[in-house]
């Protein structure tokens, strides 16, 4: 008897359980949402069963869409894990890995796809190029980093990049602070307040560059290097922050402070793995940029995926 089901369907399905909606999931899968729809209304009717409950928020997958779902984390572990065997026949086991970052928030979601990635080739070793760099790309092209996490993809001769993925930005501020009675923030807001940010160049804040500099809007600047620092300072009613939800979700469980929308359509920024053209097809470098997709998506909120 033909089976109906592909490995598409299985990957539509984690998706489907990793975001809890059928909207997030499409974009996961790089389909529309009425295509993904109409491919998982076929699967059902080819079994006769629904495989999840549309009306809850995150949806609830039925005894039936579990089975499928179980299946769908066992085999695409099974074949990411043949292609990588494939991956080192074809290439070798060893190399190495020196990897620089630009983001001060980027270890939030680096460390857990590191562990994974040394689990997948053992035999490869990883770095990370030490301290904050404003300009990772030049470590790249001066041999002393393989890989870097920068926030965008600009042109540039004998660089490539791997899409990571996008993620918004919001607005921090005390519970008791004005502007947490607004639900969306425009650059006007930002006009009387002291801006708390790390301390990097403005072109690399994507509030001043896409939101505030259009508008002409320039407020009063403090720094600090740590989330937390800033996290603490805003909730002291020192200044308002823009950060990366995940990276503050987990303050605003504990009520610390507030998040807000900022802007229409909302901020959100990107990110992007640069390396040497001469080593755009080596196989743990691809696959380590595989490993933080699926991690950061497996377990980061708010995250949609990126095109080069």
């Amino acid at each position: 008897m033909m089976s109906v089901l592909e490995l598409r369907h299985l990957k539509s399905l984690l998706a489907l359980a990793e975001t809890g909606s059928v909207s997030q999931a499409a974009q996961r899968v790089y389909l529309t949402q009425s295509a993904l729809s109409h491919q998982l209304k076929q699967l059902e009717a080819a079994y006769g069963l629904m495989l999840f409950e549309r009306k809850t928020q995150p949806l609830r997958f039925t005894p039936a869409g579990e089975r499928l779902l179980a299946l769908a984390r066992e085999l695409t572990a099974k074949v990411a894990a043949a292609e990588r065997d494939l991956a080192r026949i074809r290439q070798g086991e060893a190399g190495e890995m020196r990897v620089a970052v630009e983001c001060h928030t980027c270890f939030d979601w680096l460390m857990p796809a590191m562990d994974a990635f040394r689990q997948h080739w053992p035999a490869v070793e990883l770095d990370i190029v030490s301290g904050f760099h404003a300009d990772p790309v030049g470590l790249l092209l001066s041999d002393r980093a393989d890989l870097a996490i920068v926030s965008e993809a600009e042109p540039q001769a004998g660089i490539a990049y791997l899409p990571l993925f996008s993620y918004e930005m919001v607005g921090i501020a005390a519970r008791e602070h004005f502007l947490a009675a607004k639900p969306v923030w425009q650059a006007e807001d930002f006009a009387g307040e002291t801006l708390i940010h790390y301390p990097v160049a403005d072109e690399m804040l994507d509030l001043l560059r896409k939101v505030l500099a259009p508008a002409g809007v320039n407020p009063a600047r403090r720094t600090a290097e740590l989330t937390i620092a800033i996290i603490q300072l805003v909730a002291s009613r020192r200044g308002v922050a823009a950060l990366p939800y995940w990276a503050v979700q987990p303050y605003l469980e504990r009520g610390y402070v507030v998040a807000r929308q900022i802007g229409e359509p909302r901020l959100r920024s990107e990110l992007y793995a640069a390396l040497r053209e001469s080593d755009a097809e080596r196989a743990y470098l691809q696959d380590f940029a595989q490993t933080v997709r699926d991690s950061s998506f497996a377990h980061l909120p708010g995250l949609t995926p990126l095109c080069v």
